[in-house]
């Protein structure tokens, strides 16, 4: 069944782009946002695998003819580096990303830079993407909103009062991590909503930076799916990020031997709210290979180079429940969307 516009539901799609980053969202008035763009393709490679895999899906499976929103959260290479391969196959609308800023020593490619766009703008805390609502009133509104990026957490909403979920203990002297000078730190960080229901989108911000988003006030909110952030790796997916938003699903981006490190592993199953975990990926570190969950729930078995399947979740036009599946698996469960 296609996405779009015709069952006026929300569509997720996580891509298999081998340990990068690229989810595709299908929204109810039929426009697309694309959430990063995997990695370039190879020298000499005659299709760009990551932009290939990403086209497939987006015109075949969504039966898009454009990506109207692409939105780069930070200046990595597996996160920007398809971008331009795909704007060959695809036309791009509207690039959003960090610009340049004072301490933003990383910069993407010039073909990142180059390609042909129909605009490009620089989002900032508490900006919300331009996407369209569907005509009718009793219609969920969807929305796609930057709660922080560039290290910066937006200021909270008028009256917000601290609403943490947090043992005394953290509350006291929560955990940090070493200092991330890296570009994940200044990751975008978004949470899209669609009436009742809401999704955590990270990027790959860390650890610290992280905690700056639920404390002192969890700008975040209550969510039903969290993309797993960073890949799964242990210097991001802070526990007070998991204690404040509660989901109800978590999925995890990872490639074979990348990523759902274990102590992310051990911290989603952890979070009592959780009843589900998707990955990617199979675990292929043979020490690691006890955090895998059940085959049913991952959407590729083999390793890099291989396979290429996506998990997809679809939430039912009045945002009251929603459908995670892996077709590779004919996995599909479907989840109620939480009270908040």
């Amino acid at each position: 069944v296609r996405a779009g516009a015709a069952d006026k539901k929300l569509d997720v799609y996580w891509l298999d782009t081998e340990g990068g980053g690229a989810t595709l969202l299908v929204t109810p008035a039929g426009e697309s946002v694309l959430i990063d763009a995997g990695n370039p393709g190879k020298p000499g490679e005659d299709r760009p695998r990551d932009a290939g895999r990403i086209f497939d899906v987006a015109s075949k499976a969504a039966g898009l003819k454009k990506i109207d929103f692409l939105v780069t959260t930070h200046n990595h290479v597996d996160h920007f580096g398809g971008a331009a391969d795909l704007s060959a196959m695809i036309p791009i609308g509207a690039v959003y990303d960090n610009g340049e800023f004072p301490g933003g020593h990383e910069r993407p490619s010039k073909e990142y830079l180059a390609f042909k766009a129909d605009r490009r703008a620089v989002l900032n805390p508490a900006d919300a993407l331009p996407v369209k609502n569907l005509a009718d009133p009793a219609a969920p509104k969807l929305s796609i909103t930057c709660v922080g990026t560039r290290k910066q957490a937006m200021q909270p909403p008028a009256g917000a009062a601290a609403a943490v979920s947090t043992t005394p203990a953290d509350a006291a002297a929560p955990r940090r991590k070493a200092e991330d000078y890296s570009d994940n730190a200044n990751s975008i960080v978004q949470v899209v909503r669609f009436g009742p229901w809401a999704m955590y989108v990270g990027g790959d911000v860390t650890w610290n930076v992280e905690e700056k988003l639920v404390r002192p006030v969890n700008l975040i909110g209550h969510v039903d799916v969290y993309q797993v952030t960073h890949h799964g790796l242990d210097v991001s997916n802070n526990p007070l990020v998991l204690q404040a938003c509660r989901p109800t699903v978590a999925v995890i981006p990872n490639g074979p031997t990348k990523g759902a490190m274990p102590e992310t592993v051990a911290t989603l199953r952890a979070t009592d709210s959780i009843v589900g975990i998707y990955q990617s990926h199979k675990i292929l570190r043979p020490k690691d290979a006890k955090d895998n969950g059940p085959d049913e729930f991952i959407a590729n078995q083999g390793g890099g180079g291989s396979d290429g399947n996506f998990i997809r979740c679809s939430v039912d036009p009045d945002g009251k429940a929603y459908v995670v599946a892996v077709p590779a698996t004919k996995h599909e469960q479907r989840y109620e969307t939480k009270v908040k």
